[in-house]
C-alpha cells in the first residue's frame, strides 16, 4: 500500500463514468428495502392524497439538495470524500471534519442494517429459523459484499449490473402485474384518508429513508474520471427515475389493493405482481446494493478524511492500494463495524440517528452552496446554472425541520456529536491544507459592513482609536507593538508601518525582508494588527503620503503611534531629532492624534514582570482634549488581559483654594463619563512632582505640547528632566476633541436632521410665498383688464370719473402689493437654497438626510 498525502488524494484520477460510477450506485440505494416492503403499508395508512404529498416532501429534499450538490460540485474539481470533501472545501475543516466522520460511521453502520434486513428476507424461506439465524446470515452477507469493497469499485460496479438487472425484472413483474389488477373504482375510494390512519409525519419518517441514496455516487468522486460532468448528470437522472418510479408504483397499489389490506400487508408487493419470485429477488438485491454502496463509500470518505490529517488517530487510514487506489485499510474499518453492529443486534437504538446524519450532510450541503454563493466570490463560476441561493437555503431549512418532524430526539443528538466534534476540531486542528469560502465571506462581509458604515453619518459615540504605527527592526519593536495592542483595545484596527530607506532592486529586497520581519514579530506577539512595509527615497515623504492615504472608506488612521526620539527618529525619518519632532507635527497638522512611547529594556523588563494586581496607570489630566485621549486609551488598555485588574489614576493640578471642591468635580466628571478611577489633585505638575508620584506606576500617561520644534511638557519645559526617571511612559497629543459623554441625538446625524428640518420649512414658505404672490399678479391683471374697460367707457360718458380714480388708485395698491410678494417670494427662494447649500454642506457623502415622518 502506497501512504499518500493530502496531495496525492487530490490529484488521484478515476476511471468510472456517469453511469456505473454515479447513476448505478445512486439509483440502486434509493430503490431499496421501503420500496419493496414499506411503500405499500405507506400508501394503504395515509390514503393515496396524502401518500403522493408524503412522497413529493420527501423528494423535494432530494430535488434541491442535488440541486445544490451540483452547483458545488460544478465550481470544485471534486476529489475523494464525495459529501466530506464538498463540505469541507466550502465550509472549512471543522464542519468538514465532524460530517465526514459522523457520515463515515452512518454509513459504516448503514451496512449492517441493509445485511439485516437481507438476512430477513432470506430468514422468511426458512422454516422455524433460529433467533440467531438471521445475524448469522447478516454476518455472511458483510463477508460476500467485503470481497467486492476488497477487489476495488471495478468489482464492485459488476456486482451492481448484476443487482440492477433483479430490480428492473422486479418493477417490471410489478408493473405487470398492477396493470392487471387495476380498479378504478379501488383507486377512487382509496384517494381519502382512512379514519385510523398513522399520523403523517410518522408515516412520512417512514418513507424518508427511502430519498436518500442520492448521494451514494458523490462518494465515488475519488474513482470518477470527470467528477464535475458525472455527478450532476449521474445524480439528476437517479433522483428522476426514482420519482418516477416511486409515484408510479403508488398509484399502482393504490389503483390495485384496499387501503385496509396494504396496511396490514408488508408483501402486498408480491401478491400485486405478475410473478412473486421477482419481488423476493429485489428485496435481496435492493438491501444488497444498498450495503455494497455504503461499503464503498464508507471507506473513501474515511480515507480522504485520514489524508487531510484532521485527525492524527486516522492519519493510517489515507493508505491506498496501488495501482486501483482502493482505500482497503478503510474497508476493513467498516467491515470491523458492521460486524460490531450486526453482534449487537440492538440497532433500533441508533438507527434514528444514523439517519440524522444524513440528513445534517443534506442540510450542510444546502448551507455550503448558499454560503459559497452569498461570498460573492469571483471564484465561484459553477457551470450548473439552474441554482439559486435562496433556494439552497431553504433545502437547508426543509432538512432541519424534517429531522424535528421525524424523531426530536435522535436530530438533537445528532446534532448534538456533530457540535461536539466542531469544538473539538476548533479546539485541536491545525492550519487547513486548503483552502474554503471563509476567507470569501469574512471580505464579503467586510465590504457590505464598510458600505453600510459609510453611509451612516460619523458620531462621537463611533469614536475607536485607528492606530498608524511607525516601527523599525530594532530591541523596541516588541514594545511599541505590545502597547499599539494594548491602547486599541480590541475595539479599533492597526496597521505597522515600517519605511526602508532607497530605491531599486537592493532597496526591494531589504523591504520584502523587513515585511518578513515584522510580519513575524506581529505573530510572534499575537498582535491583532497589520503589517505594511514600503520603501522611498525619502521616508519624510513616504510617511506624509501614507498619513493621507491609508485605510479605506470610514477606516482612516485618526492616531498615530511612534517611539520617542531616537529610535522613531530612525523609524519615520531616518535623520535627526529636529526632522524627527518636524515629521511630528506634520502628522499634527493632518488631523493625527499623536502618542509617542518611552522606554527602554529595563523599564520594559520590569513592567512585563510586574503582576496584573499590581499594576497602576497614571493620568496626568487638564481637562482638555488630550487628557480626555489619554483617559480612554488607559481604559482601552485595562480592556486587554494583561491589565485586567488594574487600577486607574488620575492626577491633576489644583489651585489650593478647594482641593476638596475640585476632586469631587473630577470624580463627578469621571462617573460622567463612566470611567472608573481614582483621584488625586497635585500642588504643581513639575517634573519632581511627576517623578515622585508615578514613579511606582507600571505606565504613565502625560500630556505634551510643541513650542517652535521641541516636544515640551505642560510647564514648558523639556521632558528629559522627568522621563528618564519615570517606568514606562506615553506622551499624547491630541489632533481632535473626543466627546466621552456624547448623547445620542448630538452629532452629525442630529445637525443634517436639524438642516434637513430647516430646508424644509423654508421650502415651504417659498411655496406659499410663490403662490402669494402669483394671486396678487393675478389680481393685478384683473384690475388692468377692468381700468382699460372702463376707460374706454369713460371716454363715451358711460362711467362716473369718480369710480374711475378710485378704480386707478386700488390698482396702484395691487401694483405695488404685488411687487411686495414677488420680493418676499424671491428672499423665501434664497433662504431655501440656503437652507439646502447647509444641507449640502453638512451632507457632503449624500447621506440620509430627510426629517423623520418623511416617507418615500
Amino acid at each position: 500500500m502506497a501512504n499518500p498525502t493530502a496531495n496525492d488524494n487530490v490529484t488521484a484520477t478515476g476511471t468510472l463514468g456517469t453511469f456505473a460510477g454515479v447513476f448505478t450506485p445512486s439509483v440502486l440505494t434509493i430503490l431499496g428495502i421501503i420500496l419493496f416492503l414499506r411503500l405499500g403499508y405507506v400508501m394503504g395508512s395515509a390514503g393515496l392524497a396524502r401518500g403522493l404529498i408524503i412522497i413529493a416532501l420527501a423528494n423535494a429534499i432530494s430535488v434541491i439538495t442535488s440541486i445544490s450538490l451540483s452547483a458545488v460540485a460544478t465550481n470544485l474539481k471534486v476529489r475523494g470524500g464525495g459529501d466530506y470533501y464538498l463540505i469541507s472545501r466550502t465550509l472549512g475543516l471543522e464542519f468538514g471534519g465532524s460530517i465526514g466522520l459522523v457520515l463515515f460511521l452512518a454509513q459504516s453502520v448503514s451496512i449492517a442494517f441493509y445485511c439485516i434486513g437481507f438476512a430477513e428476507a432470506i430468514a422468511a424461506f426458512l422454516p422455524q429459523a433460529h433467533p440467531a439465524t438471521v445475524q448469522l446470515i447478516a454476518a455472511g452477507a458483510v463477508a460476500f459484499l467485503f470481497i467486492f469493497a476488497w477487489q476495488g469499485a471495478d468489482w464492485a460496479t459488476r456486482f451492481q449490473f448484476v443487482v440492477m438487472a433483479l430490480l428492473v425484472a422486479a418493477l417490471l413483474s410489478f408493473v405487470i402485474g398492477g396493470v392487471r389488477h387495476w380498479d378504478s373504482a379501488i383507486l377512487a375510494a382509496n384517494w381519502a384518508t382512512p379514519g385510523d390512519g398513522a399520523p403523517f409525519w410518522v408515516l412520512f419518517a417512514i418513507f424518508f429513508p427511502a430519498v436518500t441514496g442520492f448521494t451514494q455516487g458523490v462518494s465515488m468522486s475519488g474513482d470518477l474520471a470527470d467528477p464535475g460532468k458525472s455527478i450532476p448528470l449521474g445524480t439528476f437522472l437517479a433522483v428522476g427515475l426514482s420519482i418516477a418510479v416511486y409515484f408510479g408504483v403508488a398509484i399502482l397499489f393504490a389503483a390495485s389493493m384496499p387501503n385496509a389490506i396494504l396496511a396490514m400487508d408488508y408483501g402486498a408487493m408480491k401478491r400485486i405482481s405478475a410473478v412473486g419470485f421477482f419481488i423476493d429477488a429485489g428485496v435481496i438485491a435492493a438491501t444488497l446494493s444498498s450495503a455494497m454502496a455504503s461499503f464503498m463509500g464508507a471507506p473513501r470518505i474515511l480515507q480522504s478524511l485520514a489524508a487531510d490529517r484532521i485527525f492524527a488517530v486516522l492519519t493510517p487510514f489515507a493508505a491506498v492500494s496501488q495501482p486501483s487506489g482502493n482505500p482497503r485499510r478503510g474497508v476493513l474499518l467498516s467491515a470491523g463495524i458492521a460486524f460490531a453492529t450486526i453482534a449487537l443486534g440492538q440497532l433500533n437504538l441508533v438507527a434514528g440517528i444514523v439517519s440524522m446524519f444524513f440528513l445534517i450532510s443534506y442540510g450542510l450541503l444546502n448551507y455550503a452552496t448558499y454560503f459559497e454563493a452569498r461570498t460573492q466570490s469571483p471564484s465561484f463560476r459553477p457551470r450548473f446554472k439552474w441554482f439559486s441561493p435562496p433556494l439552497s437555503l431553504l433545502g437547508c431549512v426543509i432538512c432541519l425541520g424534517a429531522m424535528l418532524a421525524i424523531d426530536p430526539k435522535s436530530g438533537a443528538a445528532a446534532i448534538a456529536l456533530l457540535f461536539a466534534v466542531h469544538q473539538y476540531l476548533q479546539r485541536t486542528a491545525g492550519p487547513a491544507r486548503w483552502a474554503d469560502s471563509a476567507r470569501s465571506h469574512h471580505l464579503q462581509q467586510v465590504r457590505g459592513h464598510l458600505l453600510a458604515a459609510a453611509e451612516d453619518p460619523a458620531h462621537a459615540r463611533d469614536w475607536r482609536p485607528q492606530l498608524l504605527v511607525f516601527t523599525h527592526d530594532s530591541p523596541k519593536q516588541a514594545a511599541i507593538l505590545s502597547f499599539a495592542a494594548w491602547i486599541e483595545g480590541g475595539s479599533g484596527f492597526t496597521e505597522a508601518v515600517q519605511i526602508v530607506e532607497g530605491e531599486g532592486p537592493a532597496a526591494r529586497k531589504a523591504r520584502e525582508a523587513a515585511h518578513r520581519n515584522l510580519t513575524e514579530a506581529i505573530v510572534r506577539g499575537r498582535h491583532p494588527m497589520f503589517p505594511l512595509t514600503v520603501s522611498a527615497a525619502d521616508p519624510a515623504q513616504a510617511m506624509g503620503v501614507l498619513i493621507q492615504s491609508s485605510g479605506i472608506g470610514p477606516l482612516r488612521p485618526n492616531t498615530v503611534v511612534v517611539n520617542w526620539m531616537d529610535d522613531s527618529a530612525k523609524a519615520i525619518s531616518g535623520i535627526d531629532a529636529y526632522n524627527y519632532v518636524r515629521n511630528l507635527r506634520l502628522i499634527f497638522r493632518q488631523g493625527k492624534n499623536l502618542v509617542l512611547l518611552h522606554t527602554d529594556q529595563e523599564s520594559w523588563q520590569r513592567l512585563e514582570n510586574r503582576s496584573r494586581e499590581d499594576r497602576r496607570i497614571d493620568i496626568w489630566w487638564q481637562g482638555d482634549a488630550t487628557s480626555r485621549l489619554m483617559l480612554l486609551l488607559a481604559h482601552l488598555m485595562t480592556r486587554n488581559e494583561s491589565w485586567n485588574k488594574t487600577a486607574l489614576r488620575v492626577l491633576t493640578q489644583g489651585d489650593g483654594a478647594s482641593v476638596e471642591a475640585e476632586r469631587e468635580t473630577l470624580k463627578k466628571t469621571l462617573e460622567e463619563i463612566r470611567i472608573d478611577a481614582g483621584v488625586e489633585i497635585v500642588d504643581d505638575v513639575e517634573a519632581a512632582t511627576i517623578v515622585n508620584r508615578s514613579a511606582d506606576a507600571a505606565f504613565v500617561f502625560l500630556p505634551m505640547k510643541f513650542v517652535h520644534n521641541q516636544i515640551l511638557d505642560p510647564t514648558g519645559k523639556s521632558f528629559e528632566r522627568c522621563l528618564p526617571r519615570l517606568p514606562a511612559s506615553a506622551l499624547a497629543l491630541a489632533a481632535e476633541d473626543i466627546n466621552l459623554d456624547a448623547a445620542p441625538e448630538e452629532g452629525l446625524a442630529a445637525q443634517v436632521a436639524q438642516a434637513a428640518d430647516e430646508l424644509e420649512a423654508a421650502n415651504k414658505k417659498a411655496q406659499i410665498a410663490e403662490k402669494t404672490a402669483a394671486d396678487k399678479k393675478a389680481a393685478l391683471e384683473s384690475l388692468k383688464n377692468q381700468v382699460e374697460t372702463l376707460e374706454t367707457e369713460g371716454i363715451s360718458g358711460a362711467v362716473p370719473l369718480e369710480e374711475h380714480d378710485a378704480l386707478k388708485e386700488k390698482l396702484k395698491d395691487a401694483a405695488s402689493g404685488a411687487e411686495k410678494a414677488y420680493r418676499r417670494a424671491m428672499k423665501a427662494k434664497v433662504k431655501a437654497e440656503d437652507a439646502a447649500k447647509a444641507v449640502d454642506t453638512l451632507n457632503p457623502g449624500g447621506l440620509p438626510a430627510k426629517p423623520p415622518d418623511h416617507k418615500e
